[in-house]
């Protein structure tokens, strides 16, 4: 099998190089063109370059990890999000169908209004609450076109490769003696390694039932506030030898209100994922194992 496999560099990407490498051969893209082999076109804003270099590698399955997730910036710059989060998958969907590739593409919790405290189904009702979520909603109407594709919605994902939420607090809490974390929104931190292992399953069950082809929600079991979460990073990080200024005591919680951003942000990012522990067998772990297991990695590079 031939993969082309976009977005090599970001988190979810970087993990899928090393998922996806026992399917098949994989040509791995990042966005800036120059680096990648052959003048082979990453970038999410050349869509003619993009469609060529879908038509040269010709692959039985592309994988696109790329994204435009700088929700407060999308806001100001919605065209570049647009072209980067909708306009590049419909050119990514498109030429899949002319192949009779598979497409496997990314979402969020941000096509949802995050109201009310129920995990959302993939059948619920959106309503993005922001450019950011806008997109990525136009985005998945437009590889649903293909008629193989896998999305998968996710939320507050993170690696151990690049910055993230728990590696903030980590810093942060060395340099304080306090933090002030927002309690009331809601979701399961998910790894960039979860995401991509689950990628790898799906595709290969998917490759041998098209009918599993479509929508499904994958985030890590269980659900935490961002002050939770903040809190079980610093126990953790102190039972790993980690000195810090602020513990876990020292975590007050605050609300969304008191950090105003351009972009809103959803309270109730809970994801229902029965669909996808049924359809593939799989069995999501719980939120706190992933954290864990990224804080002992980046541990032994302190």
């Amino acid at each position: 099998m031939k993969i082309l496999l976009l977005g090599c560099n970001g988190q979810v990407g970087w993990e899928l190089q090393r998922a996806l490498a026992p399917l098949g051969e994989a040509v791995a893209l990042g966005s800036h063109s120059a680096s990648n082999p052959q003048g082979l076109c990453g970038s999410f804003t050349d869509l003619a370059g993009l469609a060529l270099t879908v038509q040269t590698v010709r692959p039985d399955l592309i994988v696109n990890a790329a994204a435009h997730t700088a929700v407060d910036k999308a806001e100001s710059e919605p065209e570049l999000a647009r072209s980067i989060n909708a306009l590049a998958p419909a050119v990514l969907a498109a030429e899949a169908a002319k192949l009779g590739a598979w497409l496997v593409h990314y979402s969020t919790d941000y096509v949802f209004d995050g109201s009310g405290s129920t995990p959302w189904q993939e059948g619920d009702a959106t309503g993005p609450l922001s450019v950011y979520g806008q997109t990525k909603l136009e985005g998945e109407q437009a590889v649903a076109s293909n008629p193989k594709h896998l999305i998968f919605r996710t939320s507050w994902v993170y690696g151990a490769r690049g910055g993230n939420f728990a590696k903030t607090m980590l810093r942060l809490a060395g340099e304080r003696e306090s933090l002030n974390v927002i309690n009331d929104q809601f979701g399961a931190p998910t790894s960039a390694e979860l995401l991509a292992d689950v990628t790898a399953h799906a595709v290969r069950a998917a490759m041998h039932k098209p009918e599993l082809a479509g929508l499904y929600h994958c985030v890590a079991s269980g659900e935490t506030s961002w002050h939770g979460y903040a809190r079980f990073v610093l126990a953790t990080a102190q039972g790993l030898g980690w000195t810090l200024k602020a513990g876990p005591e020292q975590v007050g919680a605050t609300s969304t209100a008191s950090y105003p951003t351009p972009a809103q942000r959803p309270l109730n990012s809970r994801l229902h994922t029965a669909k996808l522990q049924q359809a593939f067998g799989l069995v999501l772990p719980q939120w706190q194992q992933g954290v864990a297991r990224m804080l002992t990695e980046i541990t032994g590079k302190q």
